[in-house]
């Protein structure tokens, strides 16, 4: 069942057995000059807090993001990647790009197929993205952004139930690695719920980025170590792999909706995707999206759009990138609907993300009271990543290589679902959002904001309603008590001669962070998606 009011009473319980303290934020907040939405109640108090400093919204959202390599391993950290896009008081788009990277001595040749371990791991890029974001677009020093991750770490919080279930998921893979035994098992054993966690290594690792940025991660003692455990476990990062990486300016992609701006990121984001999925979802009529046959509609838009996945390339940026997003494409392929009906996708040769039941990722959305809005996308890959820390540094490292995200080349970043999305009105700002995971990300933040812009629904309650998901043959339906699919919904996909499979559990399409504007009363309005443990809350 979803909840408005369950996470904060939970975390009340905790407070008083732990060195911090878990705010009693809800899952929906109103603010005057600012919003953070994140999954994890301590890190949305560190970005409220850069707010309260005096901060904008690229520091929040950066504390918030190392907060949330803290609080919330399992999902992303800082040996992973991340996606930020940012718009500017000014009306500028910007986007960041902190993916991971095959390392330059990468053979797919000769690299086996496997899951997890040393073999897996890529250059990490979440430090290199933070970091530039910060010292482009923040106003606070690197140091008092990164505090409240420092303070958690060191001084230790307790952990939620859903961190504690993911990490005893993978207890057998953590210890058969001496870091991951060292610094995610406690006396031999899963970290338990309510478990105090103290992380000293770790905090002191954010500590030495803290004073010195990008260098240190990935030119001093933390990449010596990191080459040194990799050299002694089989792994094939070197120290010119760490030196020579560099966070990137993002390629900003833009579509329509109704009225409505849509801005995203090409390659590696999948912006362009979830921008196609819109604009063939914009050929059916707003009223008809208001009854029952939304579910249907968003079905198929979403099918039709994830045929064209494999036509991104990094290389073209061009004819296939204008294809994508040309909405006269888009009415063609809406055209060729009843020609070609189905549930399925292209037979091609996909990528282990693409098809993985649950995708685990962490998003957060972080705006101020000048109008800048940011949405920030990290991930570590599958549930705890690789499965390795490097003894001494305490924080995973994310699936990059063993074709987990596809096969690529040396020196290249691998693409992903991921699509921060930000939305604007006539020049101002709309709504910011995100979600985590894997292959639902498109068809998370898609859903939500065709609630909001066609269904009019509240920000929570859009986040709250039932989702959809075309796969193998059929469409599977989200269905949660009290928000089940209508009887008319389920009679139209019938009629359609669709099969369709009803999911009952929590947080398999997709958690979505957001904030919206609400320009009349001029509030920004925070949500955090209920299948989750986050929460929202604003300066005022």
């Amino acid at each position: 069942m979803k909840s408005y009011i369950l996470l904060p009473l939970f975390v009340l319980l905790l407070i008083g057995c732990q060195s911090v303290k878990y705010p009693s934020f809800q899952q929906t907040a109103t603010a005057t000059n600012g919003m953070v939405s994140t999954g994890q109640p301590l890190a949305t108090l560190a970005g409220q807090q850069m707010l309260e400093k005096g901060g904008n919204a690229v520091d929040a959202a950066v504390a918030s993001a190392f907060a949330l390599a803290v609080v919330e391993p399992s999902m992303n950290g800082i040996g992973g990647r991340m996606q930020a896009i940012v718009r500017l008081p000014n009306g500028e788009i910007h986007g960041i790009d902190g993916t991971t990277q095959a390392p330059m001595n990468y053979d797919t040749a000769t690299t086996p197929p496997v899951r997890y371990g040393y073999g897996v791991i890529g250059i990490p890029g979440v430090v290199a993205g933070l970091t530039k974001l910060q010292k482009e677009r923040g106003k606070l020093p690197l140091a008092t952004v990164m505090q409240p991750a420092i303070k958690y770490a060191k001084k230790g919080f307790s952990l939620l139930p859903g961190e504690a279930k993911r990490q005893a998921a993978v207890f057998d893979q953590l210890k058969e690695f001496e870091g991951s035994r060292t610094h995610f098992l406690k006396d031999g054993k899963s970290i338990r719920v309510g478990d105090k966690w103290v992380q000293k290594d770790l905090g002191n690792v954010l500590a030495q980025v803290a004073q010195g940025g990008h260098d240190a991660f990935y030119k001093g003692d933390i990449a010596r170590k990191i080459v040194a455990d990799f050299k002694a476990n089989g792994g094939i990062l070197t120290m010119e792999d760490l030196a020579n990486y560099e966070a990137k300016s993002s390629r900003i992609v833009e579509g329509n909706y109704r009225g409505y701006d849509i801005h995203g990121l090409w390659l590696p984001s999948f912006g362009a995707i979830t921008i196609e999925i819109l604009h063939i979802l914009e050929n059916w009529s707003k009223e008809e999206l208001q009854g029952s046959a939304w579910g249907y509609a968003l079905s198929q838009a979403i099918r039709l759009a994830y045929l064209d996945r494999q036509k991104q390339k990094s290389e073209d940026t061009n004819a296939t990138l204008q294809q994508l997003l040309s909405k006269e494409y888009a009415k063609k392929l809406y055209d060729q609907l009843n020609d070609n009906l189905g549930t399925g996708y292209m037979e091609v040769d996909q990528p282990e993300s693409w098809t993985a039941p649950m995708g685990h990722t962490t998003h957060l959305t972080a705006t101020d009271e000048s109008g800048m809005m940011v949405a920030l996308t990290q991930t570590i890959g599958p549930n705890m990543g690789s499965k390795v820390a490097t003894k001494g540094l305490g924080f995973l490292y994310a699936v990059t290589l063993g074709k987990y995200l596809g096969v690529f080349e040396p020196g290249h970043r691998a693409a992903s679902h991921v699509s921060p999305m930000i939305i604007t009105k006539d020049g101002q700002p709309f709504m910011a959002l995100g979600a985590a995971g894997g292959s639902r990300i498109p068809t998370a933040i898609t859903a939500v904001v065709s609630r909001v812009i066609d269904g009019e629904l509240s920000l929570q309650a859009a986040l709250a309603a039932p989702r959809v998901y075309p796969n193998s043959g059929k469409v599977q339906l989200e269905n949660h008590t009290p928000k089940s699919w209508s009887s008319p919904s389920l009679q139209h996909f019938d009629q359609q001669g669709i099969p369709i499979e009803k999911i009952e559990v929590p947080a398999r399409f997709g958690r979505v962070h957001a904030v919206q504007y609400d320009a009349k009363n001029k509030r920004w309005i925070g949500g955090a998606d209920p299948d989750w443990e986050g929460v929202a809350a604003g300066k005022e």
